[in-house]
């Protein structure tokens, strides 16, 4: 069979790593993919936001599948039109999707059908959501209710810092249109998990638990990320909690969106906070994250491609997907200046000895071509993925890699996975 893949980072890169191992898959094509899927299937130069084009072009290819990786193409309706041309597509639909794309509406959901998560208010003008500020105590959560690319969420300790986060968003504008609404949500303590369940609208299949490092810096400081880098499993997610997270959160929202008439199908997404060995909803996304992809396709044992296709085809109820009993960490690196504004074009060497150490895939997610040389064109440029006997084990061996690769400016966090060491 011959599929595309819709994207150009990490996640596009491992979904393509992964699928190149399935002996269904006859072709891979990537749109527009980046010099590390070159090497996996062939890329085209069709932007991701490009649905039309992407359409003609997997009419005139004859796509048996289209994997969606990034949101925004979901939010644009690439899903209706791809399903209307009668090409197989894995991936909401545009009003499903609408619960990554709206914050707001994913909270009205959760409320409506009494899915565990924080308290929250919208408000859609600056002054207003100030006034709200002056008047409740602190940690605040605010958020712009649109598509941040994961940096629109502003964990806000003191009233000025919540103050100025409203004024960024809303008066600024520093998401666009993104930051037309936003949310002011209830500080939820404790340890942040990813739980992604694949569904095709009716049966609920977990995939294994992974966390993800949101912030910038060790310690879990500094500003909100796409995601520095991920583990899987997550000792948090213990077995009884993956039951509870199934039973109180995934299968009611995929019931909840069908009783809306929003039907869900693909991966559903829900970061999840755990406290007090209680499961609460931080966010919903209509996607496979990034990076926790990259550790899972390392610890998938099964074909990921009947695994999509049982989603498309409405045959996942008898589906449940083996797991390596091994640990997988990614480690993000980074352009200097990221989640800022960043420099582009720097030169990126080491790749090829990385590559040759055993058990690590160095996944391309901010990079290009210039000159024969793969330089860098992101914020977040690689992620470095290691598959180990535990927790441990591939921790060592993710940095171990990352030593192997350098680029000026590269910064990267030195602590991806040690909650799950702590955990034992």
């Amino acid at each position: 069979m011959k599929i595309l893949i819709i994207g150009s980072g990490g996640r596009e890169h491992a979904i393509a790593w992964k699928l190149s191992q399935s002996k269904r898959v006859k072709k891979l094509f990537i749109a527009p993919g980046n010099p590390g899927t070159a090497s996996l299937g062939e890329n085209c130069a069709i932007p991701a936001e490009d649905v039309e084009g992407l359409k003609a072009f997997a009419l005139k290819e004859k796509i048996d599948l289209t994997v969606v990786g990034p949101e925004f193409p979901l939010t644009l309706g690439i899903t209706d039109a791809f399903t209307g041309a009668g090409l197989p597509v894995f991936g909401p639909a545009k009003a499903a999707s609408e619960i990554e794309s709206s914050k707001v509406f994913a909270k009205v959901l959760m409320k409506r059908y009494k899915i565990p998560t924080g308290f929250h208010k919208t408000f859609e003008d600056a002054a207003d959501a100030i006034d709200y500020v002056d008047t409740h105590k602190p940690p605040y959560v605010i958020k712009a209710d649109g598509l941040a690319a994961g940096k629109g969420v502003y964990v806000c300790p003191a009233p000025d810092e919540a103050r100025s986060a409203v004024n960024l968003i809303m008066r600024k504008k520093a998401f666009g249109m993104a930051g037309r609404r936003i949310i002011i949500e209830e500080f939820l303590s404790g340890e942040e998990a990813s739980f992604l369940a694949l569904t095709d609208g009716k049966a609920v299949v977990p995939l294994a638990p992974a966390q993800d490092h949101k912030t910038v810096f060790d310690g879990d400081k500094g500003p909100n990320t796409g995601g520095m880098g991920a583990y899987s499993p997550a000792p948090v997610i213990t077995p009884s909690l993956e039951a509870e997270i199934m039973e109180t959160i995934m299968r009611p929202t995929v019931a909840a969106m069908e009783q809306e008439g929003r039907p869900y199908k693909g991966v559903l997404y829900a970061g999840i906070m755990v406290s007090g060995g209680r499961p609460k909803v931080l966010e919903f996304n209509a996607r496979f994250g990034d990076p926790e992809t990259q550790p899972l396709m390392m610890r998938l044992e099964d074909d990921l491609a009947e695994l999509l296709l049982a989603t498309v085809e409405g045959r996942l109820a008898d589906v449940k997907p083996r797991w390596s009993p091994k640990a997988s960490v990614c480690v993000v690196m980074a352009s200097e200046g990221y989640p800022g504004t960043y420099p582009i074009g720097n030169p990126i060497r080491g790749l090829g000895e990385a590559a040759k150490l055993k058990d690590v895939a160095v996944f391309h997610a901010g990079t290009s071509m210039r000159g024969g040389r793969v330089v860098t064109s992101g914020g977040r440029v690689l992620g470095v993925t290691a598959l180990g006997g535990d927790i441990k084990d591939a921790i060592a061996k993710a940095y171990s890699a990352v030593e192997q690769i350098s680029f000026d400016g590269a910064h990267y966090r030195r602590d991806i996975g040690k909650k799950a060491v702590k955990a034992g």
